[in-house]
């Protein structure tokens, strides 16, 4: 089970910091992912990173790149979106994921909004 944390109302150029938490299973040997959706859009990928045997390289969309880090906790069982520089277009729902073999998991989704 994922569970998201974090979200909230912030002014356009602030920061806001989301955490996932996994109950029961670690994030270092596994792709995480951040999603979000948009109202009106389809769910679209925001960042992710690769499981510690490879690295946990962190990859994201374009459209966040410089502005968004993904970072895991190993120690902790978190993920984390730390959200830098947030735009209005940043306005989402946004979701956790984890791809343990196989299998997709997603947290419930935090709601972010970024007023202008």
């Amino acid at each position: 089970q994922l569970v998201e944390s974090g979200g909230g109302l912030v002014q356009a150029g602030g920061s806001l910091r989301l955490s996932c938490a996994a109950s029961g299973r670690s994030f270092s040997s596994v792709y995480v992912a951040w999603y979000r959706r948009i109202p009106g859009k389809e769910r679209e990928f925001v960042a992710a990173a690769t499981p510690i045997w490879l690295g946990q390289s962190p990859y994201y969309a374009d459209s966040v790149k410089g502005r968004f880090t993904i970072s895991v906790d190993n120690a902790k069982n978190m993920m984390y979106l730390q959200m830098n520089s947030l735009i209005p277009e940043d306005t989402a729902i946004y979701y956790c994921h984890a791809d343990i073999n196989g299998v997709h998991y997603w947290g419930q989704g935090t709601q972010v909004t970024v007023s202008s």
